[in-house]
């Protein structure tokens, strides 16, 4: 039998005709710093078992220079986000405990690029996870898929992805409100496609 023809991808007009993202408040994104944040973000990991997942890097624009990230890095549950400013000091016990768990399943976009860069900038192995953007591929279209792309296939939503806030300055002490939205986004639409792809079972 033939192949099946591949799916089209939507078009970026196609996309900008879709209904927004809704995305959680601010209120709903909280920086990760004190130990007690920690520790009640750990449990809340813990209790979802799949967790949207993502990392965010300062951008290199010179040639041949260095990636120094990441800068950032950020889970979300079904109603909160957790970012996580890598310069923080005190984080590594929890980053540990969630990035290489098997038990708290990360799910994200590209995180075959992940796992290096956590590698060498943490040290840490990342643990189990499922990357989306072959799952979404697997729904019949012909190459991997990315957040914006499987956000409007999948969720039927439109996300936005600001070309000015995604080559910020990660590595900043203060996130802007804009950055915390952005990487919460990340996160946070993740976690629903994959549970959009799961079925009513999730």
């Amino acid at each position: 039998m033939p192949s099946p023809t591949p799916l089209p991808r939507p078009t970026n007009e196609q996309i900008a005709a879709l209904p927004p993202y809704e995305a959680l408040p601010l209120s709903r994104i909280q920086v990760l710093s004190q130990p007690e944040q920690l520790a009640a973000a750990e449990q809340a990991l813990r209790a979802a078992v799949h967790v949207g997942f993502d990392t965010e890097s300062k951008p290199v624009f010179a040639a041949g220079a260095p990636q120094t990230g990441p800068h950032v890095v950020q889970f979300a549950t079904v109603d909160q986000a957790f970012i996580v400013q890598l310069a923080t000091p005190g984080l590594e016990a929890f980053l540990a405990a969630v990035i290489e768990s098997d038990e708290i399943v990360k799910v994200g976009f590209g995180l075959s690029s992940d796992r290096p860069l956590l590698q060498r900038r943490l040290g840490l192995r990342l643990g189990q996870s499922i990357d989306l953007s072959h799952s979404v591929r697997r729904l019949g279209y012909q190459q991997a898929v990315g957040l914006k792309t499987a956000v409007a296939i999948v969720l039927g939503r439109r996300l936005p992805k600001s070309r000015k806030v995604t080559t910020s300055n990660w590595a900043s002490p203060t996130l802007s409100p804009q950055q915390l939205q952005y990487a919460a986004n990340d996160a946070h639409a993740s976690l629903l496609i994959h549970r959009a792809l799961q079925g009513p079972a999730l």
